[in-house]
């Protein structure tokens, strides 16, 4: 039966048939159905990606198939989070070589959106990292597939949204480390200016990310603050810490606890938030070594954190702008700046070159932000889209619930991917609210 539907964002709401399964035989069967389909994780990408008429969730999907703890390679099913995976891997002394900023989405989710971290300069996408994969067609037939077998399907399913099929198997490599624990260094920067020279003078940290000050005007104009970490080595821990060096993070939440009205998120609540989020580093510098949780995953700690953003929900827009392209990242702060439309979650990163076919990740600046949904926010979004495009941007796919069709055609690799789609899922049998919008599957 038809219910709404919707993802982390809460926009858009789809009439949705939603169904689950616990064995390969349940989904063959649920496969064979002539009745169009997506595939579908937890349902914490921000738009329409993984609603349709129908998605099948992998949620009761989700077992450990293998797990090496000398060579690190873990093997599992595609409804298993990263939370789960974590749980499992660390106290043997691993960790993901590639973690988006939440742990709480799917192996299944991150192949899909082929996910990127804070060190995609040095470890890419997680796609990288695959050994190989199995995937059933929109045929129901099983194909394994990975970087020297059936290539094609491997590539256009590493970032393909589940166009390609419902990923049933995923084997990757994990990365070797001798505690649970984070060495970071936080260095604030006055301005944008000054925020890019720290990137490029701590490029050689395994992980670089910055918080920015998305409204502050003039000579402070993209203030914020760059975080760095690695791995922290035994010998960096302090006595306490060295009793249980592979410790795992509380799994005790706070809880937003109703949905605020709209008018509480407005351009005077965010630049106070960023004014004393900005000043909580009462140092220039400032050094810790921390569990890894509050480094890679600080809004898992939050239940229902999309509350805040009201009742209509909130779109995250995320786009990428060439290194050489600075003044576009400058333009767009600015375009933001004018309009007072901020966000309290405003996060730059560096990434490295493009290694997959539809990946959104090429070497430049990607800027992540969050806009709750109310009246003239579509059309702003659409302005920041014409800045993208004049400058080589791309936006990224699994956070996107509104961007017009045009806005892939700086996806290079765009109509090679639309024609391995085709091949694999001939009839369109697979396709989503967002694949139709974006027509990354024909009309029916």
């Amino acid at each position: 039966m038809e219910k709404p539907l919707t993802s982390w964002g809460r926009y858009p709401v789809v009439e949705c048939n939603q169904e689950s399964f616990v064995f390969t035989e349940q989904l063959e069967k649920l496969a064979d159905r002539s009745e169009d389909f997506i595939p579908r994780g937890n349902g914490r990408s921000y738009g329409d990606s993984a609603l349709g008429k129908r998605a099948l969730t992998t949620l009761k999907f989700d077992k450990i198939l293998s797990f090496d703890t000398a060579k690190g390679v873990f093997e599992c099913q595609p409804g298993i989070t990263l939370s789960d995976v974590l749980q499992v891997i660390v106290p043997q002394g691993w960790f993901l070589r590639v973690t988006p900023g939440t742990k709480l989405i799917t192996v299944g989710g991150a192949v899909g959106s082929n996910v990127h971290g804070k060190n995609h300069r040095t470890e890419g996408s997680f796609s990288r990292h695959i050994i190989d994969m199995d995937v059933r067609l929109a045929s129901n037939e099983e194909i394994t597939c990975s970087p020297t077998q059936n290539t094609d399907l491997f590539e256009a399913t590493c970032g393909g949204m589940g166009l390609t099929g419902m990923v049933t198997r995923v084997k990757f490599r994990l990365k070797k480390i001798e505690t649970s624990y984070i060495r970071q260094k936080q260095i604030k920067a006055q301005n944008l200016d000054e925020l890019l020279s720290l990137f490029d003078k701590y490029q050689h940290y395994s992980y670089t990310v910055a918080w920015i000050d998305c409204l502050t005007k003039g000579k402070n104009s993209g203030r914020g603050i760059l975080t760095v970490g690695e791995h922290a080595a035994f010998s960096e821990l302090i006595e306490e810490q060295k009793k249980e060096p592979l410790k795992l993070p509380s799994n005790k939440k706070l809880n937003f606890p109703f949905t605020l009205p709209a008018w509480v998120l407005n351009t005077f609540t965010v630049k106070a938030f960023n004014f004393l989020y900005y000043l909580k580093n009462y140092k220039k510098e400032m050094d810790s070594v921390v569990l890894y949780d509050p480094v890679f995953y600080t809004l898992d700690a939050i239940n229902n954190w999309n509350r805040m953003y009201g009742k209509a929900g909130f779109v995250q827009y995320q786009f990428v702008m060439p290194l050489e392209s600075r003044q576009g990242l400058v333009e767009i702060l600015n375009r933001i700046g004018e309009k007072g439309m901020g966000s309290f979650l405003t996060v730059l990163k560096v990434l490295g070159k493009q290694e997959s076919m539809i990946s959104f990740c090429r070497e430049g600046y990607t800027l992540a932000l969050d806009f709750p949904l109310r009246k003239g926010v579509l059309e702003f979004l659409d302005e920041l889209d014409e800045i993208v495009l004049k400058y080589g941007g791309r936006i990224y796919i699994t956070k996107d619930a509104r961007m017009k069709p045009d806005m892939l055609k700086n996806y290079p690799e765009l109509d090679k991917f639309k024609d391995i789609v085709k091949k694999y899922n001939p009839d369109g049998k697979i396709r989503s609210a967002q694949s139709d919008r974006l027509l990354l599957t024909e009309p029916k």
